[in-house]
């Protein structure tokens, strides 16, 4: 099977002949693969506006060429595309985006699928409008649910865009949860998430997409709500947050596929022999029937050492095939 084809027996709950991998993001290329060969600046919009077509054509080919060496060296399934700067313009994709798009699909080869940001639901307020975002909820429910009709409607006009030029897999990076729980009540999550997500989900899938929904944090209280908007899978079972994926998968692995749980914490500052234990764990309990896909808890994030990404990446070769 190609990791294309194990992604998708995966995300429908059936059994491939082997654990495919992917991650959100991937920011160890230079401690992994060497000095990069490109500078994000180039990449810029107002940048990349100024070139020859010519130039235009050779700086996308350099780092499509780049992006889609490190993918299949990490034989991940599905490709990140977010590693272009100001991708949209006037709410529209730019060229330089639908041009990259296009240059991965021909590094794909019908073997990987690419995937995008895909979400339109309300998520974690940051510190400056947590207040305001509470008073809004005692204050202006029907506002609230307003705006997040509004967010929603433009997510799913977003995603048509996406899956239009070839992505095939939306991940909703929505954040909901903190260490302890999410950020609002599981009866408020319902009134102001969960109708929203499913219209998201279900719109994305209808288009042709296959849709991962993520969020960090302690998502046990809200799991419910989660699953009954019907996303193909759920990233990242996060165990500092408790989250256990052999709970999760008896409980929710004949409606859902998994993704993740790999301690990412253990990861930068526990020892070999933790790491090695999160990452068989997460395989043994994860694979029952199918329906799970290996990753870290987060992403490979700058800072992560090298060598613990590779340590994992070894012990899913050694225990991937069914």
């Amino acid at each position: 099977m190609t990791p294309k084809e194990r992604l998708i027996e995966a995300f429908n709950l059936r059994q491939p002949d082997s654990i495919p991998t992917l991650e959100l993001e991937f920011q160890l290329e230079e401690e992994m693969f060497g000095p990069v060969p490109y500078n994000y600046d180039d990449y810029k919009l107002a940048n990349y506006s100024k070139l020859s077509e010519i130039e235009k054509e050779k700086k996308l080919r350099l780092i499509c060429d780049y992006k889609a060496h490190v993918f299949k060296s990490l034989e991940y399934a599905s490709w990140p595309m977010f590693w272009l700067p100001d991708m949209h313009t006037d709410g529209k994709l730019s060229d330089m985006y639908v041009k990259a798009v296009k240059l991965m699909l021909e590094h794909c080869d019908g073997k990987y699928m690419l995937h995008a940001h895909g979400d339109g639901t309300y998520s974690i307020p940051d510190g400056n409008h947590m207040y305001d975002f509470a008073y809004r909820l005692a204050d202006d429910m029907d506002g609230v649910l307003a705006d997040a009709q509004k967010y929603a409607n433009w997510a799913i006009e977003n995603n048509k865009r996406l899956v239009d030029v070839g992505i095939e897999v939306l991940i909703l990076c929505a954040d909901y949860c903190y260490n302890n729980g999410p950020f609002v009540s599981p009866k408020t999550f319902s009134q102001i998430v969960t109708p929203y997500l499913f219209q998201i989900v279900e719109k994305s899938k209808a288009m042709g997409a296959y849709v991962i929904k993520h969020t960090d944090g302690d998502i046990m209280p809200i799991m419910d709500d989660m699953v009954s908007c019907r996303p193909h899978a759920i990233h990242s079972l996060d165990p500092m947050a408790n989250v256990d994926i052999r709970t999760v998968k008896e409980k929710y692995g004949s409606k859902v596929a998994l993704i993740g749980n790999v301690n990412c914490a253990l990861m930068q500052t526990g020892t070999d022999e933790e790491v090695i234990e999160s990452a068989e764990y997460c395989l043994k309990y994860g694979r029952t029937n199918g329906g799970y896909i290996f990753s870290t808890s987060n992403v490979p994030f700058k800072g992560l050492p090298a060598e613990r990404y590779q340590l994992i990446l070894d012990i899913w070769k050694k225990h991937r095939k069914y």
